[in-house]
């Protein structure tokens, strides 16, 4: 299986997940805390892989996401966005709903 590949089958395999630099818990950036902070506010558990620690994911995560910058959220196998979307899908009252949907949709 190839780095990419592995990619498509992380994001298949888990309905919520944030490519990130660090962990939620220890982000080693400011963008990756912020989104990090605001999906866990929703209270919805998340899947997420710390592309500092995985170079050859953090290389080729965005020739499969056609996303240029990290942190990167995917739910439901499709790219949300970064840092900015993700504070103003939360801001918004969008982002509790689209991921308990995304986390329900897996359980059934």
């Amino acid at each position: 299986m190839n780095t990419q590949e592995k990619i498509r089958k992380q994001i298949a395999d888990n309905p919520i997940i944030h490519y990130m630099k660090g962990t939620p818990e220890q982000p080693s950036c400011g963008f990756s805390a912020k989104a990090a902070a605001a999906i866990k506010t929703t209270g919805v558990p998340f899947a997420w892989v710390n592309v500092l620690e995985s170079p050859f994911i953090m290389e080729r995560l965005t020739e499969v996401s056609n996303w240029p910058t990290f942190p990167q959220l995917f739910v439901k196998g499709e790219i949300i966005g970064g840092c900015d979307i993700v504070e103003e899908l939360l801001m918004s009252g969008e982002l509790a709903p689209l991921l308990k949907e995304a986390a329900a949709e897996a359980a059934a």
